[in-house]
């Protein structure tokens, strides 16, 4: 028996029975932890006691802060002026419908075609034009992974020799792609012109600016003419092939403006960061409010959205749409995290209420009779 209970010991402490100690042949190393509070689990700890005088009040608190915040957050998204105009030319009587029939990415000659709309209410401050996409599966894999980030950086080896991460859209007429992969080549080429009909019947263009619509990190950083400062970007790009399904090569979507331009052009830019969900809008054009003046940046009225139609959507079922949308300091319109406060401290507001007559109705019965016993 008295040996039994020395085994049993030898083996708690690590040791097998009949092990030699001292470094011998037959020693097995300890698996014991040390002894410290942290390995045998003695360290100070904290556990609050949930009791009706600590759990009531944070019920309430919660509440009496979130819903407020909610409220003001759903006031201020209902504030945002914004206006959704699909142009997709599905049904017959779409003045894009002859456009979306017959156009293709094969098509030669681009189609245009004028949506008149109206606004019932002026636009203030500056107002941001979106086109967005419906079906359209950005967050795919084999999609997202089609690019090569070290020659959208200006790297003139991989300018020359993209990364096999492009194909099928790495290399066109045995010349490399410049920018390659399966995002590049898809890039999203309408063009849109928006005009103010006066009561007069005659046209006025509101002015789009292009630049200030990416990220600068983006813009600044991650995306570089190769060549550095060389400004003849048609040397650059020599020798190399536009994708399958671009009318011009990268070097020339903007050729007036240098530093909108290649690589670095801003649309590009946009496009190039992928959407997380199929159904997404890009940020096209800024219409900036004028300095000094008080008349609106859209003011109410009659509108014609001039659109050539390059970009066709029938393939996989898509819509396209513009938006035309203000914002306020929590953004574009978003009613869902005001929603969501109110919701949540709407909840712990009755919940804490039905504790409460909970705990007034039971909470003195069972004092009493623990008293009785």
């Amino acid at each position: 028996m008295m040996a039994s209970n020395y085994n049993a010991s030898k083996e708690e402490d690590g040791h097998q029975p009949g092990a030699m100690g001292h470094g011998g042949a037959g020693t097995v190393k300890n698996k014991k932890p040390d002894n410290t509070a942290f390995k045998q689990q003695r360290l100070p700890a904290w556990q609050p006691i949930l009791t009706a005088g600590t759990v009531l009040p944070a019920f309430f608190v919660i509440g009496l802060i979130f819903i407020p915040i909610g409220i003001g957050l759903f006031v201020t998204s209902n504030n945002i002026k914004e206006l959704e105009i699909d142009y997709t030319g599905v049904d017959m009587s779409s003045p894009c419908y002859n456009c979306s029939q017959s156009y293709s990415w094969n098509s030669t000659k681009p189609c245009t075609c004028s949506v008149p709309f109206s606004l019932d209410q002026p636009f203030e401050s500056n107002v941001f034009m979106y086109y967005g996409l419906s079906n359209f599966y950005q967050n795919h894999r084999r999609y997202v992974k089609s690019r090569d980030d070290s020659q959208l950086n200006g790297d003139k080896t991989s300018l020359k020799s993209p990364s096999k991460e492009c194909e099928p859209y790495r290399t066109s007429d045995n010349k490399p792609i410049a920018p390659c992969g399966a995002i590049a080549n898809s890039l999203f080429n309408d063009t849109l012109e928006l005009y103010y009909i006066d009561p007069n019947g005659s046209r006025t263009a509101i002015p789009l600016v292009k630049k200030g619509i990416a990220w600068w990190t983006d813009k600044h950083v991650k995306f570089r003419n190769p060549g550095g400062n060389n400004d003849n970007l048609t040397v650059v790009f020599q020798g190399t092939s536009k994708p399958v399904n671009w009318r011009k090569p990268v070097y020339e979507l903007d050729p007036l403006d240098p530093d909108n331009n290649g690589f670095i052009n801003e649309d590009f830019i946009v496009w190039m960061r992928t959407a997380a969900l199929p159904t997404f809008r890009k940020l096209y054009r800024i219409i900036h409010k004028k300095p000094n003046n008080m008349t609106p940046t859209l003011p109410r009225g009659e509108y014609i959205l001039e659109v050539t139609y390059n970009y066709p959507v029938r393939s996989f079922e898509g819509r396209k749409r513009i938006i035309l949308s203000t914002i306020s300091w929590m953004g574009g319109k978003n009613p869902f995290l005001g929603i969501a406060y109110i919701t949540v401290g709407s909840v712990c507001f009755f919940l804490g209420i039905i504790l409460l007559i909970i705990h007034h109705k039971y909470g003195n019965r069972n004092n009493s009779a623990e008293i009785h016993s």
